[in-house]
């Protein structure tokens, strides 16, 4: 990410960054903030973390087999028939 980061980036993609962490995702969402903040770099997140998700997203798209089931924001998204069938097989 830091390679990434010094290229001053218009965009950030993040590819399941807190994969890779040993620790919370406190650390991860500290830093993305900052990028989104102090760097005025907007980020695209690929992530499965949901509570990482909800502390720093404004939108999010949940998608199943590559189409988008739902948008919005991260509880809406979670709470939507679609999503909650998909992934909680509910």
């Amino acid at each position: 990410m830091a390679r990434a980061l010094c290229t001053r980036p218009r965009l950030l993609l993040l590819d399941e960054p807190s994969s890779a962490q040993r620790r919370g995702d406190e650390d991860m969402a500290f830093w993305i903030h900052d990028i989104r903040t102090v760097l005025a770099s907007p980020c695209l997140m690929v992530e499965h973390d949901m509570s990482l998700v909800s502390s720093v997203s404004d939108r999010v798209l949940a998608v199943n087999y590559g189409r988008p089931i739902a948008l919005g924001s991260a509880r809406e998204v979670q709470d939507h028939p679609d999503v909650i069938k998909a992934y909680l097989g509910g």
